[in-house]
């Protein structure tokens, strides 16, 4: 079956989503998982081939092993690599073989294999804003103190902050490859916190971990002054098509709303639609406070003093003049996210209060 598109980790959070934005726009798509036997992960998927009949095959692939994307990829004009771990800091124990491996070497071994197949022509690349920066307080010492596609992150290390490390090394290596030939040409998406409903009940994305204490209770008693850069994942697999359709389209783009949201914001909207609206804060802890008991919680005095009482605004105007993107309201996302999130929990079986 000749495919239009590879879509590099299908069962992810946002790849099943642009699989799905994909069929539904008449595309063949290739898509790849690390393995077919994981039938959890691969539901969705084979649902998703059940509603399009002959236009989606799946492929086992390991960003590891170089070549393993080469059948994938075989006759497809577009490749969308959006594998790669996102694990939030707490989770990483190793950065280098949890996600510095992963997604350095994965990125290398798609893009040989990119460079080896005539057929194609436009590489979209899944990256993040924590590309551009490492910390939010190094969005201060940029212009206006508005984060734009134009820096790259210098801040961060496997020591700190591993996964923007990461993630910075994997774009940075895409795009030096990119250099190296004239066949064909890469876009990248750098989204922020990516928000909504899921496909894929087993996922680990960070994604959808990052809400997880609050929604089940356990920060009743309020939240710190933190913010989040957040989008729909709709909207970041719709900007992928996008930055594949358009030839105009180059560079990076940030996917993310204009204006950062609290924790205590995202209480609010998610307490209209909560089965139990009392188990989510409604006070913010003072900054004091957070500081003294922030290190029992996980959160160093270094990342609180980065992070801490910090916002920006991001610079997103590309996104929607150059890729047609339009953003739905927060409160409609979180409303989703909430959704699919109790739902997938009600299949397992757990309770709204209870812990894993």
């Amino acid at each position: 079956m000749k495919a239009d598109a590879l879509v590099t980790g299908g069962s992810g959070f946002v790849a099943s989503h642009l699989v799905e934005q994909l069929l539904l726009e008449g595309c063949t798509v290739n898509t790849t998982v690390r393995s077919r036997l994981n039938h959890a992960k691969l539901d969705p998927l084979i649902e998703l081939q059940r509603k399009h009949p002959g236009r989606l095959q799946l492929f086992e692939a390991d960003l590891l092993v170089e070549g393993s994307f080469a059948a994938a990829m075989t006759g497809c004009s577009t490749v969308f690599h959006v594998a790669s771990p996102f694990l939030l800091p707490e989770r990483i124990k190793d950065g280098r073989r949890q996600v510095l491996e992963p997604a350095l070497a994965g990125t290398q071994n798609v893009l040989r294999t990119v460079c080896e197949m005539p057929s194609v022509e436009r590489v979209v690349l899944t990256s993040t804003i924590g590309a551009i920066f490492g910390d939010y307080i190094d969005v201060l010492s940029m212009q206006d103190r508005i984060l734009s596609e134009r820096y790259f992150n210098e801040s961060s290390t496997l020591q700190s902050n591993p996964y923007h490390y990461s993630k910075v090394a994997a774009e940075r290596e895409a795009w030096k490859i990119c250099k190296g030939q004239s066949r064909w040409s890469l876009v990248t998406i750098n989204p922020g916190m990516i928000l909504g409903p899921s496909h894929t009940p087993t996922s680990e994305s960070g994604s959808l971990f990052l809400l997880d204490e609050m929604l089940r209770g356990f920060l009743f008693f309020g939240m710190p002054d933190l913010s989040l850069a957040t989008v729909d994942v709709r909207e970041v697999a719709c900007a992928h098509i996008q930055a594949a359709k358009r030839p105009a389209a180059c560079g990076r783009y940030i996917v993310a709303h204009s204006k950062m949201t609290s924790f205590l914001e995202i209480a609010r909207v998610l307490r209209t639609v909560h089965e139990r609206p009392y188990l989510l804060p409604k006070h913010q802890i003072p900054n004091w406070l957070t500081r003294l008991v922030g290190p029992f919680f996980g959160l160093s005095q270094s990342y609180m003093r980065n992070h801490l009482g910090i916002r920006f605004d991001l610079d997103n105007r590309r996104s929607m003049t150059e890729l047609g993107v339009r953003y739905r309201p927060l409160e409609e996302t979180l409303t989703d996210h909430y959704r699919s999130w109790a739902a997938q929990r009600g299949a397992r079986g757990v309770g709204l209060g209870a812990r894993k």
